[in-house]
């Protein structure tokens, strides 16, 4: 009986144990780590090392500037042709998209990546018991970003080309019981939204830097760990490249994944140091430069 009830003490403490460890990683899955790295500056801004045998130069266009999910987009940096994510598709012709919310209209578009990464997060708030998830504006074209100007007002929208809308990265999404502001949809996205790569754009407390009105339902998908470190540090998109810019790289590591993240200055010729065994990222920051993700 000593040697059972000994056996039965010792699963307990593993059981235990477990617990905490599991407890441990759920707790720390919220706080992501970052660690600042001060690295040289990019000299000349033109080429940067010289290619190895685990890596190759590649070169960087001008029209990269004005491509990927790390754009600015606003009343001074306006979406260019090129800026408009190519995959669109109507959401009401995609019924394995719109699993956990409701469309509100019948003229719902989203860039289908991005679609996909949000019925993702949707599938997960399901499992924590949020079924009430609507979704009202996604991807807009300039014609009807136009319209929509002329009847609310510079107020309460911006014009054809200058909003997020019209990227194909930026979604209004709400509750069907009440203001997106008092929802407890409001409140998951706000805490969570972040591990799937997704922002709250305009958060009540950035609007002399966003220059918009506080607007929680309004999201938008930048990709992981660009989310993360905002979400740690707090900033909004327009501190967060204005970072990029002064710390030049950064690290950092998220749910025992390494990141590294660079931002470079555009100029003629460019090429940068990638390498030929990792997966990485180029997005343009819609001003001057282009910011190059390596998943390590």
């Amino acid at each position: 009986m000593k040697k059972w009830g000994f056996l039965l003490l010792l699963l307990l403490c593993l059981f235990l144990t477990f617990i905490n460890k599991e407890s441990f990683f759920e707790s720390k899955a919220d706080i992501p780590n970052v660690e600042v790295q001060k690295y040289a500056q990019h000299e000349n801004d033109k080429v940067v090392d010289m290619a190895s045998e685990n890596s190759q130069q590649t070169d960087i266009t001008e029209e990269q500037i004005y491509q990927g999910n790390l754009l600015l987009v606003n009343n001074e940096h306006p979406v260019h042709e090129e800026s408009i994510k190519s995959d669109v598709v109507n959401l009401t012709m995609h019924n394995e998209l719109t699993q956990g919310y409701v469309l509100l209209g019948s003229k719902n578009y989203m860039s289908m990546d991005f679609a996909q990464k949000f019925s993702e997060m949707m599938a997960d708030a399901g499992k924590d018991g949020l079924h009430n998830f609507a979704i009202t504006s996604g991807f807009r074209s300039f014609e009807e970003q136009k319209i929509l100007y002329e009847q609310m007002g510079s107020d309460l929208a911006l014009p054809p080309g200058h909003s997020e809308h019209n990227l194909g990265l930026s979604l209004d999404v709400g509750s069907t019981q009440m203001k997106m502001e008092d929802a407890p949809e409001g409140k998951w996205i706000e805490k969570n939204a972040w591990k799937y790569g997704f922002i709250l754009r305009y958060p009540k407390n950035k609007t002399d830097i966003t220059g918009i009105q506080y607007e929680p339902w309004h999201i938008r998908y930048v990709g992981l760990p660009h989310s993360a470190i905002m979400k740690e540090k707090g900033f909004v998109l327009e501190e967060y490249l204005d970072y990029l810019k002064e710390e030049k790289k950064i690290s950092t590591k998220i749910g025992g994944e390494k990141y590294t993240v660079s931002y470079y200055r555009y100029s003629e010729n460019m090429t940068i140091n990638l390498p030929k065994n990792h997966e990485y990222e180029i997005s343009g920051d819609n001003m001057d430069g282009v910011i190059v993700t390596i998943y390590e």
